[in-house]
């Protein structure tokens, strides 16, 4: 099997293929950084489609003699982490000393574009020479979407292959599917939030943080919710701090001018006390998904892990990674900006689903098939042949 290595990874790896936060256990000592688990998610979930008997870490910060040489002698390729690198403000450290001096392949898995609000992306003339450098190193680049492919074929860079994220594909099931039961069986319910938001890619703040707030409460009215954060800090704080961290958190909270006029109401505070949940461990959230009849809302990440599990999930887009994930998959997916208000009942339809099955199943095909074309050893195998649901008229 291959020797691998990872550029730009996200948590520490176990157990061969698993992931969590660096030194997990000790809460105190980063209680304070913000850290996306859904990064984490990302690159779990692509280690367990790749088979490997050996991983190491690309250094791009603190390159040391001897080390590009070392990579070229004893690596077989080296996987750029799927996440958002194509926008304005990525800082590609040492890279641009480092990747050119690769003699073996550099495989990008599942990497992604965030358009701004107002007018065309604009990169640095350091991320445009590292993609062509990315580019030429691989016989295809593996990107979320179809904006992204465009961003790419704008830079000159044809070599682009739509495969979604490897977070759809963890579980290699190709014959995965969601089937909807009655949505009076739904009892148990995750709310993925996301309460940060930017100006530069969310065009209404006020908007996006009231909706946010009215569907997680009417959600927690009609189900027994668990809302499920992805590393903010006043959130970790709440859960695990003392209780000065504790109440200083909630102060921040409500502090914020955005925060304290359209999302923490005092129902959303009830709610932060007693339905907050977090984990720094990749597993946790896994089997945190499979035990939930629906998982909605706004993160990308913790949204596909519930799709990869076969729980039903609902996408709600706010920005163009949210927008692009959703047209990939063909998730259903609710227009945060739209003027309609959020109804589940919509959005509970065996159809809906039907088209994410029928996507899924070419997009697990995509992935492999760019694995092959790229000649890496994976365990993306084929599904069993069984009939495609058919739409009668």
């Amino acid at each position: 099997m291959a020797k691998i290595l990872v550029m730009i990874p996200s948590g520490e790896v176990y157990n061969h293929d698993c992931v969590r936060w660096y030194e997990y256990q000790q809460v105190q000592k980063h209680i304070d950084h913000y850290h996306n688990i859904g990064d984490a998610f990302v690159f779990d979930s692509s280690l367990k489609l790749l088979n490997y008997d050996k991983l190491d870490v690309l250094a791009i910060r603190n390159v040391k003699p001897g080390d590009v040489e070392r990579y070229n002698a004893e690596y077989d390729y080296v996987f750029l982490r799927g996440s958002n690198y194509i926008h304005s403000h990525m800082d590609w450290e040492n890279a641009e000393q480092v990747l050119p001096k690769l003699k073996i392949p550099i495989l990008a898995f599942g990497v992604g574009a965030q358009a701004p609000v107002e007018g065309k992306l604009q990169l640095s003339d350091q991320s445009k020479r590292i993609w062509s450098i990315i580019a030429d190193k691989s016989a295809s680049l593996g990107v979320r979407g179809t904006y992204t492919a465009e961003v790419l074929w704008d830079l000159g860079i044809k070599n682009v292959r739509i495969v979604g994220c490897p977070t759809a594909f963890r579980n290699n099931d190709p014959d995965l599917r969601i089937d909807l039961p009655p949505l009076d069986e739904v009892k148990k319910v995750g709310f993925t939030m996301r309460r940060e938001v930017s100006a530069a890619y969310a065009q209404n703040i006020e908007t996006y943080l009231t909706r946010h707030r009215d569907v997680v409460k009417e959600m927690a009215r009609r189900f027994d919710i668990v809302m499920m954060m992805q590393g903010e800090v006043e959130e970790k704080k709440l859960l695990w701090g003392t209780d000065d961290q504790k109440a200083h958190a909630l102060a921040e909270l409500k502090n914020n001018g955005w925060i304290g006029k359209w999302f923490l109401d005092a129902e959303m505070e009830e709610l932060y006390k007693t339905k907050l949940w977090y984990s720094d461990v990749v597993s946790d959230y896994e089997d945190l998904v499979r035990s939930k009849d629906l998982v909605l809302g706004y993160r990308l990440h913790g949204n596909l892990m519930a799709l990869a599990n076969r729980t039903p999930s609902i996408y709600f887009s706010y920005d163009s990674r949210t927008v692009e994930f959703a047209e990939t998959f063909a998730i259903p997916c609710y227009d945060v900006f739209s003027q309609k208000p959020f109804v589940l009942e919509e959005y509970w339809d065996q159809a809906r689903f039907e088209r994410f099955n029928r996507t899924y199943y070419q997009r697990f095909r995509d992935m492999r098939a760019f694995l092959d074309e790229n000649f890496i050893d994976h365990k993306m195998h084929h599904g069993v042949a069984r009939p495609r649901r058919l739409q009668v008229a």
